[in-house]
């Protein structure tokens, strides 16, 4: 087999695991919730620990890669992604979870920004526009499965093998990468921006933390100071970013309004319907009682929708303006949200699949044309940093998505749990019973408790599905506004031999994917 070939099958394989294991984890939640006893806010931190690691690392790993080759740090950044897999399928809390799943996060991080680089530098001509095909599509296969398999392998082994599988297939991928890929580099790389990676990191950490420790009320102490220096942090960053000679986030980018369209776009469909997955998963599997795999099964109707929809709006773009295309696409996210709204104690799936039919069919139409605009309004050179900062901004989202209706699940769930206590025998311990129910739901007998648990519960997922689908709707205005046909690069005349770059670099030798593959670029959340 030529070596091309095996670079193509190196990649996908790292890639396809790596957002399989985006999407894999989300059903596993409640058993993970029940095994280690643990409330809503460390489940947070199972998915964003992750999501911080890949918004931190991405643009930074680029830098690297083209520094010290990509196939060296491919491979590196697969033995950090094996270990930390293995470290989850071992973890004996959920401390030790979250921190196994941001070493995950960090060997993800440069598994992405080096990947689409080794596939430009191993292929040529019509075989490149055949291995981004191939590389697009195999990711839209793990966003689709992944609940599915993740439901199989939560009820028929145990929530451990999810990242326990990843451990032989990271091996083998180590193997064929070190003996069959060939070495590359940028001889025009500049070092990596490490005072902008450690503010960033910060900042964002900061925040997150923030926002996840707000639903002990937003006026605590922590909550202030966290928020606080997080802003300190931003400030610091950008300040740096502006002196910097060779900055992580060239803040030239912002001059057209559509790049800066792009990435509130970005933001809004992870802090929107990929953000709200987590929390279907607890209704379908607490309060409906359904097994992991029936909850994956379930969760077909959406994913299947947005992978048909993909395929679709890959075919329309060259039709429909992009504005429209991703303006039109937020109006049926949020417009499917807002239909999944409305839950009672007395509903069933039946209530939600229209809305996650409608939603997912509109964040298909959004995500082809989103990754092309990410990179479509700056020249070729730009193109690998563009990306990857319209990466990041999806990363953040989903971080930020997930801490702060998470926060505000829990607030509702609390309040209205305490109101329907109030009077009772029970009042004293409504705060210890809602409690319970954000992560393991109710375990208890009383037939009282169970109906105010599952009031809260419905209360508070209402609540953020609303939230989300304004932010969905907010997406669409903000996008319909920003992103304009003249502010897009006309193609090359004829393709170069650079190589596409990965997330976050700068260099100007490199030229970017096709525009009709470029939404391989950026990561899905389900």
């Amino acid at each position: 087999m030529a070596p091309k070939w095996w670079t193509l099958i190196a990649v996908v394989t790292g890639v396809f695991m790596l957002v399989l294991d985006i999407t894999i984890v989300n059903v596993a939640l409640p058993d993970i919730g029940r095994d280690f006893d643990s409330p809503l806010s460390d489940l947070q931190w199972v998915i964003d620990a992750y999501a911080l690691a890949l918004a931190a690392g991405l643009l930074t790993g680029g830098s690297l890669a083209d520094l010290w080759g990509r196939r060296r740090l491919y491979a590196a950044g697969l033995a950090i992604f094996t270990a930390g897999s293995l470290l989850c399928g071992l973890a004996t809390g959920p401390l030790f979870l979250s921190l196994a799943r941001a070493g995950q996060g960090v060997g993800g991080a440069v598994v992405w920004a080096t990947s689409l680089a080794l596939l430009g530098d191993a292929f040529r001509g019509r075989d490149r526009g055949t291995a981004f095909g191939i590389y697009g599509g195999v990711l839209g296969l793990a966003a689709a499965v992944g609940p599915l398999l993740g439901g199989l392998l939560t009820s028929g082994l145990n929530w451990r093998w999810i990242f326990l599988v990843n451990v032989p297939v990271g091996i083998a991928v180590i193997a064929v990468t070190l003996t069959r890929l060939r070495e590359s580099r940028n001889p025009a790389a500049a070092r990596p921006d490490w005072a902008g990676f450690v503010t960033f990191s910060a900042a964002l950490s900061l925040l997150v933390y923030g926002l996840i420790s707000a639903a002990e009320g937003w006026s605590e102490p922590s909550v202030r100071w966290s928020l606080a220096g997080a802003a300190a942090f931003l400030v610091a960053f950008l300040v740096l970013e502006i002196v910097q000679e060779h900055p992580m986030l060239d803040l030239t980018l912002f001059r057209k309004p559509t790049f800066t369209g792009g990435l509130v776009a970005a933001f809004g469909l992870n802090a929107s319907i990929y953000s709200l997955f987590a929390y279907l998963v607890l209704y379908f599997q607490q309060q409906l009682g359904h097994s992991a795999a029936e909850t994956g099964l379930r969760f077909l109707s959406l994913t299947a929708a947005m992978f048909v929809a993909s395929t679709l709006a890959g075919r329309l773009t060259s039709v429909i303006p992009a504005r429209l295309m991703i303006g039109g696409g937020f109006v049926l996210i949020g417009g499917g949200i807002a239909l999944m709204a409305g839950v009672t104690a007395g509903s069933g799936f039946g209530h939600l699949l229209p809305g996650m039919i409608i939603a997912g069919t509109g964040a298909g139409l959004v995500t082809v044309p989103l990754a092309s605009t990410a990179v479509g309004v700056v020249p070729p050179a730009q193109a690998g940093a563009a990306s990857g900062i319209n990466a990041t901004a999806r990363q953040i989202g989903i971080a930020t998505g997930i801490a702060a209706l998470g926060s505000l699940f829990t607030a509702a769930l609390r309040d209205t749990v305490a109101a329907d206590l109030r009077g009772t025998p029970l009042a004293s311990r409504a705060r210890e019973i809602a409690a319970g129910v954000e992560a393991s739901g109710p375990a208890h007998a009383n037939a009282l408790v169970e109906r105010a648990a599952q009031h809260g519960f419905v209360d508070g997922l209402n609540q953020i599905l609303l939230i989300g689908s304004g932010v969905a709707f907010s997406a669409a205005v903000l996008s319909l506004i920003l992103i304009r046909g003249r502010d897009f690069v006309p193609p090359p005349a004829a393709e170069t031999t650079g190589s596409p770059e990965p997330a976050g670099t700068t260099a100007p030798t490199s030229t970017a994917a096709p525009a009709s593959t470029a939404d391989a670029a950026e990561p899905s959340h389900s």
